[in-house]
């Protein structure tokens, strides 16, 4: 007998073509019928609830009054809730974030019975290779998902173990067909048996028992109340059947009974089956550059901030941290990030980002303002402090803002010595924009904003303060024109269409027409890229450039504009007339110190459905390249071979080299190796005839959610077919990455922890009598400068350092992004008691010895480990 499991479900996007207030007014009428069918039948033992908690937030805040009722149905096992907060993207969403959303997922579940113990993402658009080891972090042993997979990863069954390098596993049950095969089931029974036996062919030929799942739901699908009278009809349609209803537990049950299941690895991002999008990574990228800079405003600022703020014994804002987490985490639904979704949808989330940004540029400004204002000193003069949230000292040339009435000022340390620092620019700003009491007392005098440049060391994740003294010296702005840039590590020179010739004096390689653009045609949609057939690209090796270099004592900025003639539409491109444009502004700033080239491209987009991208040639050929993914490293080969079988096959997407990355991507041999840092596009391919060349997207311009018979995808649109004007990105964006190079190969160099740096600037407080929102003084004092701990070993990299979710303790998560194993060992600079080894989820594993206030413990590569202290 075949078991077949049907399972009552929905799959509850919170937003897509319709927005989230739209499908809340649907989700308070199906949830009353849920729980209505739930509590009078008792034949009807199961529903789950999407794997979402953000449902029931969404509903509680219309009906609070049925928590109750709620409750009582998940601590009987019917009503089957958790653990994700919203059903993650898992390409481009950080590890931190993927980690609060289960972290808040769960706790959220905690408050009325305990979580569905399934990493269930049955709609995601790829599955990273990192997951079975996020979801081991909170003891979930199970996966369900759908899209990415092939025969090509090792199996053609659906059911299969799949593991971690650091030997983490899960079992997975593939939905083969997807989440909704078993919905709107039909009465009729000629219907129902030929929908029924084109699902048993391919569900009994993947399954390893005799156990298969029919999932009952599908998007925004109320219950299906005459569901008993279809199981009467199936019985009777197949009598060599077991039809009945269940959940998804009991079918793991069933299969880890199995004792040959094969063990796979790797990420699943083959769209042979099912469509992963390969290339959605770049749509909307005003969206999806805000998500990584907050992202990693959140961990690489915020976090480290308040922790050093705990430690001195003020208050960690918990409640405001995870306001903002839940914030950007409703834009993190495979939907919502990936921005495949109406225009009025992209305007929530885009509102979202908004408040997310304020509420975290707010709470990093406070967190340094306590710190600051409580220093312990006689001295009145104004204060700058600077802090370095990585676990080791760090000379850096700073760029920051001194605010003072003086007219002239020196800075000077703690122990009394200057420190020189360069002009770069000088504004007057009216006192009112300080504080408007100033102005409220008769003081009309300006204050004076000083963009100053400084080079000096920083204690590891501490500060340095600095005294803003007034001086009779008259203060001029620095710098000098030079026709090219020279530092310690480089020489770089501008192209006269704007792009650079560098050489780099370490490696003693040459690098020409870096940061050269291409443009080309998308007839695609919000989920993919489509290229023109045959279309001729165009490049911007013939715009004419304009550049300025200035020079200061500690590094050079190039500025350079052009702008980038295109066709206006692709009606205008197949018959290449080049009638509008996009306006480029580049700035380019090179530190003296570091081999580090930081670029900003501001652009002003207005041309219709294309492609923009930014080249990089290493002179480098290659096979493969290294980016990163969640808490690691990926190596994916730079020509799919699948392109060479994939119309044969019939697959439902071509499986272009299109891939995501999250903060680094970069090609190297056994000499060297140039990298791509990011914090805004997170999606790259290697190109050229030798596969030599990094290009990065900086945006696609597209005017529908979904379009069908595309190039890349022949057949049915993706989504529907509703017009999208906003997605055409008329108008600016803004985007921050870096270069750098290096000698090894990339994960020798261990990219990631440039990468990590570039990512985590040093931050500046300007201490000064005024501001228009007082605080008390507080009865902690702080030392002028601090260090709360540092690293031994420059290996690992930092992910976050932040408190305990319910323990007075902190916890410091690392993980080890190389193909390795090392040691993690970190010093503690106070009295340590003890420290532990926690999971994701923050429970204890076991004690770690802490001698002589240091902790040490071993890392596997692509390991992520957290310490409890």
């Amino acid at each position: 007998m075949r078991n077949v499991h049907i399972v009552p479900h929905m799959h509850w996007d919170r937003e897509w073509y319709f927005s989230t207030e739209e499908s809340r007014i649907l989700l308070v009428n199906n949830m009353e019928e849920i729980m209505e069918m739930l509590e009078n039948n008792p034949d009807y033992p199961h529903y789950v609830l999407d794997g979402q908690t953000s449902i029931l937030e969404d509903y509680f805040a219309v009906k609070p009054e049925n928590k109750s009722r709620v409750k009582k149905l998940v601590q009987e096992g019917r009503l089957i809730i958790g653990p994700w907060y919203t059903q993650t993207d898992e390409m481009v969403v950080g590890g931190e974030s993927i980690v609060r959303n289960l972290l808040y997922g769960i706790k959220d579940c905690g408050e009325f019975g305990s979580p569905m113990q399934i990493g269930y993402l049955p709609d995601s658009f790829g599955q990273s290779a990192q997951m079975p080891q996020i979801l081991n972090g909170f003891d979930i042993q199970y996966s369900i998902f759908w899209r990415g997979t092939s025969e090509r990863h090792g199996t053609n069954k659906t059911e299969f173990y799949w593991e971690t390098d650091d030997g983490s596993k899960v079992l997975v049950q593939l939905f083969p067909l997807g989440y909704a095969i078993g919905k709107y089931l039909p009465e009729d029974e000629q219907e129902l048996q030929k929908r029924i036996d084109n699902y048993f062919s391919v569900l009994d030929r993947g399954a390893t028992t005799d156990h298969i799942i029919i999932p009952n739901g599908h998007d925004q699908m109320p219950i299906q109340k005459n569901i008993f009278s279809i199981i009467d009809k199936l019985k009777k349609l197949y009598p060599e059947r077991e039809f009945f209803l269940s959940k998804y537990e009991n079918i793991f049950h069933e299969i880890e009974k199995n004792k040959e299941l094969p063990t796979l690895q790797g990420e699943f991002l083959d769209g042979k089956y099912m469509r992963v999008h390969r290339s959605i990574y770049s749509t909307r990228m005003d969206i999806k550059a805000a998500n990584t800079r907050i992202e990693n405003k959140i961990t690489n600022k915020l976090e480290p901030l308040a922790s050093l703020a705990y430690s001195f014994g003020f208050e960690y804002h918990h409640g405001l941290i995870e306001l903002i987490w839940k914030e950007i985490m409703k834009n993190h639904a495979h939907d919502s990030i990936g921005c495949c979704c109406s225009d009025k949808v992209h305007q929530e989330i885009v509102n979202r980002f908004f408040l997310a940004e304020e509420k975290v540029d707010q709470l990093i400004n406070f967190y340094k303002r306590k710190i600051v204002d409580s220093i312990d000193t006689n001295v009145n003069d104004d204060r700058l402090t600077a802090f370095n949230l990585l676990p080791y000292e760090r000379e850096e040339v700073i760029t920051t803002t001194v605010l003072t009435k003086h007219k002239s000022f020196t800075l000077m340390d703690e122990h009394k010595k200057d420190i020189k620092f360069d002009v770069l620019k000088i504004d007057s700003l009216d006192p009112g924009l300080i504080d408007r009491q100033i102005v409220h007392y008769g003081n009309y005098d300006p204050f004076y904003k000083y963009t100053i440049q400084l080079k000096d060391t920083i204690p590891a994740l501490g500060y340095k303060t600095y005294f803003v003294a007034v001086n009779d010296n008259e203060m001029a702005v620095s710098g000098n024109t030079v026709s090219k840039v020279d530092t310690e590590f480089y020489e770089i020179k501008v192209n006269s269409n704007g792009s650079l010739s560098i050489f780099d004096k370490n490696i003693e390689k040459h690098f020409q027409n870096v940061l050269l653009l291409e443009n080309g045609g998308d007839d695609g949609d919000e989920y993919d890229y489509s290229p023109l057939e045959n279309e001729k690209l165009i490049y911007s090796d013939q715009v004419e450039a304009e550049a300025d270099i200035k020079q200061t004592n500690y590094g050079s900025t190039i500025d350079i504009r052009y702008k980038l003639k295109i066709p206006e539409d692709l009606t205008k491109r197949k018959s290449q007339i080049n009638d509008s444009f996009v306006d480029v502004h580049l700035i380019v700033a090179v530190s003296n110190h570091k081999p580090l080239i930081e670029v900003k491209f501001n652009l002003d987009n207005q041309a219709k459905d294309h492609r923009l991208r930014a080249l990089i040639p290493t002179g480098i050929a290659s096979t493969f390249s290294i980016s990163d993914n969640q808490f690691g490293f990926i190596k994916r080969n730079v020509y799919d071979e699948a392109m060479d079988i994939w119309e044969k096959e019939g697959w439902d997407e071509r499986p272009d080299s299109i891939f995501p990355m999250l903060n680094f991507a970069g090609l190297s041999n056994a000499d060297y190796g140039f990298c791509l840092l990011t914090n805004s596009s997170r999606e790259y391919e290697i190109v050229g005839k030798e596969h030599d060349t990094i290009a990065v997207t900086l945006f696609r311009s597209v005017g529908f959610l979904g379009k069908e018979e595309m190039l890349r995808r022949p057949g049915r649109p993706s989504g529907i077919k509703l017009p999208t004007p906003d997605s055409q990105l008329i108008g600016k964006i803004s985007l921050d990455f870096a270069l750098t190079t290096h000698k090894n190969h990339t994960l020798k160099a261990n990219v990631a922890r440039i990468a990590k740096e570039y990512q985590t600037p040093i931050e500046t407080y300007n201490k000064i009598p005024h501001d228009a929102m007082k605080l008390n003084n507080a009865d902690v004092k702080t030392p002028l400068s601090y260090s709360l701990l540092k690293e031994d070993h420059p290996s690992v990299v930092l992910s976050t350092l932040k408190k305990s979710e319910k323990e007075k303790k902190l916890l410091l998560r690392f993980y080890n992004p190389t193909d390795s194993e090392t040691t993690a060992s970190f010093h503690f600079n106070q009295p340590i008691a003890n420290s532990n080894l926690t999971n994701l989820n923050e429970k204890i594993i076991y004690n770690i010895p802490v001698i002589e206030n240091k902790a040490q413990i071993n890392m596997k590569k692509n390991q992520v480990k957290t310490i409890q202290f």
